[in-house]
């Protein structure tokens, strides 16, 4: 069987709030950690009115708080934003505060647009720096070397785990270099996903974390107990996508009842495009259409965003998906 995680955008829904938007995330992890999924994971975002996790650390820290056993971490951390001192202390608190459940997922883009940058005082060229920063981030969270004298407290000995996400081969070819599990976001940018797969367990390097290649995919799954529900709760992430090309970004969006009233034929062949890794419809449905993209992809591991406008219709979603023998033919057949 594959392993199934969750990623969670903490999407604010329109009519709603952020606070609604944590007490929906809380629900949704506890709920996900009884069903028996592997992760829960949060992305820093910044500057956008309909997903409130750009404190990053901060909601995994609420979400720790309150599950037991399932792993919390970034999908991802922009490391270029940060300096890694800063996030080792951050990761390192919560390593301390939730032993063993802690992934840190680490990628080189800014998580917001230019101007957004540069109100975060980002400099233009950090993300040249990424892979030393990724480097200088996990020698932090190393034990002390003698002659040390900047360490993360917490951090230093903690050997967090790290992950390298992409959406292109830089990615691929760097998490292979240095031996990290890869999570590719095939949920928005899918277009390279067979080739940085290949190119990650081609030149994978095994290291102290890892002795052989971790891939991971995250797609966007929509579960119904019909296909015809299922097709309209994706509405909301078709108009999201839509807002996207658009160049707007807004609260997540109640569903429709069509899809072709709200998108131009070039705005749905783009986002059409960027969702080409969505699964949607009954548990029978999606059971065949996963089956095939894991046989396809041999990904060790699933991460699953959902975004879908009600919580309820969410959770059920989830735990459709969680019933479902994913994965399980390619077990079989090694």
């Amino acid at each position: 069987m594959v392993t199934l995680s969750v990623l969670d955008l903490v999407p604010v829904a329109e009519g709603h709030k952020p606070a609604d938007a944590f007490a929906n995330a809380k629900d949704l992890a506890q709920h996900v950690e009884k069903w028996g999924y592997q992760r829960y994971w949060v992305a820093e975002h910044h500057n956008m009115v309909g997903i409130a996790g750009a404190a990053t650390s901060v909601v995994l820290g609420f979400i720790g708080a309150h599950t037991q056993k399932i792993r919390i971490g970034a999908g991802g951390i922009m490391l270029p934003n940060h300096s890694p001192l800063v996030i080792a202390e951050q990761f390192g608190t919560l390593e301390s505060l939730y032993p063993g459940r802690v992934d840190l997922g680490l990628g080189r883009a800014p998580g917001t647009d230019r101007q957004t940058s540069m109100a975060m005082r980002r400099d233009p060229m950090a993300a040249d720096q990424f892979p030393d920063d990724v480097l200088e981030l996990q020698a932090l969270f190393g034990p002390l070397q003698p002659g040390q004298t900047v360490q993360a407290v917490p951090g230093t000995g903690l050997n967090i785990p790290l992950w390298i996400l992409g959406s292109s081969l830089f990615g691929a070819q760097l998490a292979a270099a240095f031996g990290l599990p890869y999570a590719f976001a095939s949920h928005f940018a899918p277009d390279a996903l067979d080739d940085a797969m290949a190119i990650y367990r081609a030149r994978f390097n095994a290291s102290a974390q890892l002795t052989q290649p971790h891939a991971m995919a995250c797609v966007n799954v929509i579960l119904a107990d019909t296909d015809a529900e299922a097709q309209r709760l994706f509405t909301t992430v078709q108009q999201r996508f839509t807002d996207m090309v658009r160049g707007t970004r807004g609260y997540l969006k109640p569903p429709i009842d069509s899809i072709e009233t709200y998108w131009s034929p070039a705005e749905k062949v783009h986002a059409s495009r960027m969702l080409a890794c969505s699964f949607v419809g009954s548990p029978q449905t999606v059971e065949g259409q996963l089956n095939r993209f894991i046989e396809r992809t041999g990904v060790d591991e699933l991460m699953v965003a959902s975004a879908i406008y009600d919580h309820a219709a969410r959770l059920r979603s989830y735990e459709l998906l969680a019933g479902l023998s994913v994965g399980q033919s390619l077990a079989s057949a090694a």
